[in-house]
């Protein structure tokens, strides 16, 4: 079975060096660190996480996934880097693509872009984006970053970018690019993923609901041209429970993303890491 781990938070008090290399040691397949640049103090938004919908304090503890994810890969050789997610309407197109090209190089082509619109309309509105349509946004964005990935000279032109012929690169070590991975569970986000990703990245979801997601998604790819099994589906922020883990892989999930305690040392973080480890692993 496919088993990641993720960042848990506050996500600076460990290393997250030692972290994934701890992590590639043990044998878990990936590693993901997610993102939120700041939390508004003042906000109308309801948490999707909890009952009563209160953002928690956590939620202003974020690291930054890229310079992360680069340090990760400096010393690591074999796992996957991937974030979940980035927040793509709070970053532009043409520093993203570099981004991801640089970070995808530099790790030998071990980058899964796992990526959002957000919840907290408040953070996307200050940082520009247009949360009423973000899911167009975000699609006009992963449009752009394709053209400047796959060209040697690349222009967009849309409604929320627009930018003549530009050289970008490095280009990224992955080919065409690194996989796109959708994450949420809007109500269209399996034909997004069918139309124009390469994969899904749910969170709150049981093994039961996965396996008809699953087979929903392999329909919508069929019907739009494409080889279902090329379409990954990642379970996100998951107890390292390994009867669930086989469940959700059972259902037809690609790899289970788990989240270890937050710990403030090192010793502690490697053991928990083992205990996670000989939990689902062995």
């Amino acid at each position: 079975m496919n088993v990641g781990i993720s960042v848990p938070l506050p996500a600076y008090q460990v290393d997250v060096a030692f972290m994934a290399r701890k992590a590639e040691e043990l044998g878990f397949e990936s590693f993901w660190c997610a993102e939120h640049p700041f939390i508004p103090v003042h906000s109308t938004s309801r948490f999707p996480g909890s009952d009563d919908g209160v953002i928690p304090e956590s939620y202003s503890h974020f690291i930054d996934p890229f310079v992360a994810l680069g340090r990760a890969s400096g010393v690591t050789q074999k796992i996957k880097l991937g974030t979940g997610i980035v927040l793509v309407p709070e970053r532009h197109p043409l520093l993203l693509a570099k981004e991801v090209s640089t970070l995808d190089l530099f790790s030998g082509g071990r980058f899964l872009f796992g990526i959002g619109a957000g919840w907290l309309r408040e953070e996307t509105q200050i940082m520009g984006g247009d949360f009423d349509h973000r899911w167009t946004q975000v699609r006009e964005s992963v449009l752009a970053m394709k053209e400047l990935w796959t060209k040697r000279e690349a222009e967009f032109h849309g409604k929320y970018y627009d930018f003549p012929l530009v050289k970008s690169y490095p280009k990224p070590a992955q080919k065409p690019h690194p996989p796109v991975i959708l994450g949420g569970f809007a109500k269209t986000v399996l034909e997004r993923v069918a139309s124009w990703g390469d994969g899904w990245l749910p969170n709150r979801i049981t093994p039961e609901k996965l396996r008809e997601s699953r087979a929903t998604l392999d329909r919508l790819a069929t019907d739009a041209g494409r080889d279902p099994a090329a379409i990954t589906i990642s379970v996100y922020g998951q107890a390292a429970d390994r009867d669930l883990i086989k469940k959700f892989h059972d259902a037809g999930a690609t790899r289970v993303v788990v989240r270890p305690p937050v710990v403030k040392m090192e010793s502690e973080m490697g053991t928990e890491l083992q205990k996670i480890a000989e939990a689902v692993l062995r």
